[in-house]
């Protein structure tokens, strides 16, 4: 395996003229280029991503980014699937049944076509050097830093415990060790993400100019920002795991007619596409056309006035279709768990060469190696 990617091209300074503070407008606009890049070069890139194995990964995870990383790895793009398994421990006290987790992830991630052949899955905590990578990065940053950033006070704010562990406290540096340890120099996130990876791209600048004498020893990965639609959960608000709002990608058909049967909608008979005015009918109109590969107001043309019955049925037997080839890749792979178990054994051993590699580097850079 290649461990040393083609470092993608400078990021440009953004309108502020730090190079580290990532805009969003300059981030969209970098990440159109961004994808011109990946259509002429797909092998000059290594994208890390993933998720934190707290349950089944859902509709919202599927349209939001999911699909995208099955995108990127069949252009050519390498990828790294981290199952974030410690950091489930930093919004919560315990981690309940986090085995079975780590194998629904995997299963979910199999059955929307994550090829284990093409593409690296594995878990946190079986890779010894990544977490080693922490305790240098956290010398280039300062609390005051970690203090103000917004996604971390998001989380704390939203956490579920009376006090915030020190794990919450780093997860920025965490993530950043996550990203830096295979050397990604394409990170897909939503705008909320971009914060995170400014610490990262901050990270790896400090390390080069105070250790890189001989070149750059970590890549400043960028973002690639996707149009991901937001889809609201069946109560009409943010589609969450936790508030069991959501259809999951394991869901079975007759589960996902009851779901969408008690979805939230309106009293207006007539369906039309209005995601401000009447953001329940338009999420769901958007959920169908995202499956029929149309436009949500040619779908609400199609209802017209024969109201929101007409709609969830709609919406029931375009998911249904849509998720139907995708639940039978799902079953077929859960009846070997054996097989599961083997993916991510060879997942793990792969993620292991990379980051021994790179910790290798880090500990030269820092006349370290003895």
């Amino acid at each position: 395996m290649n461990t040393h990617p083609q470092t993608a091209p400078a990021a440009r300074p953004e309108a502020d003229g730090t190079p580290d503070a990532l805009g969003t407008s300059a981030a969209r606009a970098r990440s159109a280029e961004l994808e011109q890049l990946i259509a002429e070069d797909p092998g000059r890139f290594r994208v890390l991503t993933g998720d934190r194995p707290t349950g089944r990964l859902h509709l919202g995870h599927y349209f939001g980014t999911l699909h995208n990383r099955v995108r990127l790895q069949n252009l050519g793009v390498e990828l790294f699937v981290i199952i974030a398994d410690y950091q489930v421990l930093t919004d919560r006290d315990v981690a309940d049944d986090l085995k079975g987790h780590v194998e629904e992830l995997i299963l979910d991630h199999l059955a929307i076509g994550v090829d284990p052949e093409r593409s690296t899955i594995f878990t946190h905590s079986a890779v010894p050097a990544l977490n080693q990578l922490m305790l240098p990065f956290l010398s280039l940053v300062s609390v005051a830093e970690l203090n103000r950033n917004p996604t971390v006070k998001d989380e704390i704010a939203h956490s579920r415990q009376s006090a915030v562990s020190g794990l919450m406290f780093t997860y920025p540096v965490h993530q950043a060790a996550d990203i830096l340890f295979c050397k990604a120099n394409l990170v897909p996130v939503g705008q909320d993400q971009l914060p995170h990876l400014e610490i990262t791209r901050t990270i790896a600048r400090r390390f080069n100019d105070r250790y890189g004498q001989g070149g750059p020893v970590l890549p400043r990965p960028e973002a690639l920002l996707s149009n991901a639609p937001l889809l609201l959960g069946t109560d009409g608000t943010k589609m969450s795991k936790s508030r069991g709002n959501a259809i999951t990608l394991a869901a079975g058909a007759d589960e996902t007619a009851r779901l969408l049967k008690g979805a939230k909608t309106d009293s207006e008979r007539h369906i039309t596409y209005d995601p401000a005015g009447r953001p329940e009918v338009a999420s769901l109109l958007l959920l169908a056309a995202l499956c029929q590969d149309r436009t949500p107001e040619e779908v609400a043309d199609d209802i017209g006035a024969a109201g929101a019955a007409a709609l969830k049925k709609t919406v029931t037997e375009a998911v249904n279709e849509y998720l139907a080839p995708i639940r039978a890749r799902r079953a077929e792979y859960a009846r070997d768990r054996g097989q599961l178990r083997r993916i991510l054994r060879e997942g793990n051993e792969r993620a292991n060469a990379v980051a021994d590699a790179t910790l290798a580097e880090v500990r030269a850079a820092m006349n370290g190696d003895y």
